[in-house]
């Protein structure tokens, strides 16, 4: 019997971010390990589930140490590393046939800028010659390091993230290949100096779209093994933030899968422009809002993002809403454990007065803390768990901590313990607000909203409001990426990757 070992390491750093990521904050109360983690990932919608139900139809055995994933925030203690490189390299050390892995690949440390690949180096060290597939999130931050010691990478080919477990099996599928002879996998990878937005990234629409269906067709027509486009996590201040693309080929057909890496770069490269997102004020944006006829009306306020390192505690787009005299609302989820706790001690259907928010200031942009007086009524209070249902991380089991949903009588406004990018419509559901019959769904999303929230929208307007996530790259003190970058030097960048290539 073969013995396999599987392992999940994921955390989004936003290096400008304030909030902590302690090892705590990975997972539930901290990683889960062996039978829990096994028990807590198979059948979802993650790479992971993947490598499960390949160890099964292998017959495999699979050691599954260390599950450890933090919501994005900001800059890991290398102690964190430490820990999950220790539990995956004693497992493969006890005896290993393959590695798969279940990496975000965007993740910094105190002193790693690709901790990712840091982990694949000490893993490395001490199994020179183990197979080791890796799939990748979309907004990976690659480095030399993470290229020269894996045996097959893959990535989300998908934002909002819905190929998750596609992506594991991708990766899957080739290490067995590799193990079996079939196949003499080579990893080729370039790097473009562009900052893309959030904003504009997605392969749903250009300027991605040609980029990554051109890259799909070639691993379906079987012109290379595995191909994958990175977009970058843009909110990083280090040095391997960028667009990627990675491409695994059989060491026979290297100079093929070296032309179409060109040939993906290239096309990234001439559209840099459009990955270009235009910031429009929040009054703006709100009025045109209110301008629309029909419901229900997306209002995504990216600049405050959960999912990309923010708080998800300020409250400029909301007090902006019913300034204009917006009804109809339900908005949310609001980190705010203090504001929860006053309403739970309330108890449903009690009157209360409270600030809202603003308890979290963000020097690296300029942006403090301003709370927002509401009032109104405790309408439901919830533990604030339950089963992703949508096509994002499908049976997921998300935990917000305790939430209340306060009714101001224009908003239902959904408060939580613990910070959350709201892609799935459980998060209001699960507490009784129905989204599907608000005019104005007011979230702290960019993307990752659609997968769960576009079958019901009439429209949707992106919202520029404040915070760390901000689609304003001008205002973030950059100081360790690589320059010239797109588009902060884009005077001086022209030829510099077209050279590179």
């Amino acid at each position: 019997m073969k013995r396999f070992v599987t392992a999940v390491f994921k955390q989004e750093t936003n290096t400008f971010s304030p909030i902590p990521t302690p090892l705590e904050a990975f997972g539930r109360y901290g990683p889960a390990y062996g039978a829990a983690a096994l028990a807590a990932h198979k059948g979802i919608n993650e790479p992971v589930a993947a490598y499960i139900d390949v160890a099964e139809e292998q017959g495999a055995e699979l050691v599954f140490p260390i599950a450890a994933e933090a919501t994005p925030g900001g800059i890991v203690a290398d102690a964190v590393l430490d820990h999950v490189a220790e539990k995956i390299i004693a497992a493969v050390v006890a005896g290993c046939d393959a590695l798969f892995l279940d990496l975000h690949g965007g993740m910094v440390t105190d002193n790693f800028a690709d901790p990712e690949g840091e982990l694949l180096r000490r893993i490395r060290s001490v199994a020179p010659d183990l197979p080791i597939a890796v799939a990748f999130d979309f907004h990976s931050n690659i480095s030399q390091k993470t290229i020269d010691n894996a045996t097959v990478i893959t990535g989300y080919r998908t934002y909002p993230h819905v190929d998750n477990y596609e992506t594991g099996a991708r990766a899957a599928r080739t290490l067995l290949r590799t193990m079996r002879g079939e196949v003499d996998p080579v990893i080729l990878w370039h790097s473009l100096p562009m900052l893309t937005h959030l904003n504009r990234q997605t392969p749903s629409r250009q300027p991605m779209k040609d980029i990554m269906d051109r890259a799909i067709a070639a691993e379906a027509e079987r012109e290379v093994i595995n191909a994958s486009v990175f977009g970058c996590f843009p909110l990083s201040d280090n040095p391997w933030v960028g667009l990627h693309g990675v491409i695994v080929a059989d060491a026979n057909a290297a100079d093929t899968g070296q032309a179409l890496l060109r040939e993906l770069m290239a096309m990234a490269w001439e559209r840099r422009a459009d990955f270009v997102f235009q910031v429009e004020p929040v009054a703006e944006s709100i009025a045109r809002a209110a301008a629309l006829a029909d419901g229900p009306i997306v209002l995504a306020d990216h600049g405050d993002v959960a999912g990309s390192g923010g708080s998800t505690d300020i409250t400029t787009v909301l007090a902006e809403a019913m300034r204009q005299g917006l009804t109809d609302i339900c908005a949310g989820p609001f980190w705010d454990p203090a504001s929860v706790a006053l309403m739970v001690d309330a108890g449903e259907g009690a009157k209360v007065n409270f600030s809202l928010g603003g308890k979290t200031d963000f020097p690296a942009v300029g942006v403090k803390g301003k709370p927002l007086a509401v009032t109104g009524t405790v309408l439901r209070l919830t533990n604030g768990v339950f089963t992703v249902t949508g096509p994002m991380s499908t049976g997921t089991r998300i935990d917000m901590g305790r939430s209340a949903v306060l009714d101001t009588g224009t908003a239902e406004i959904l408060v939580t313990e613990k910070r959350h990018e709201p892609f799935d419509m459980g998060c209001f559901t699960h507490a009784g607000v129905d989204p599907e019959k608000k005019r104005y769904i007011l979230i702290k999303s960019r993307q990752h909203f659609r997968a769960g929230f576009e079958p019901i929208l009439k429209h949707v307007i992106m919202v520029s409001g404040p915070g760390i996530t901000t689609s304003d790259y001008s205002l973030y003190p950059w100081n360790l990426v690589r320059r010239p970058i797109y588009p902060l030097d884009h005077d001086t960048v022209a030829e510099l990757p077209r050279r590179r290539l």
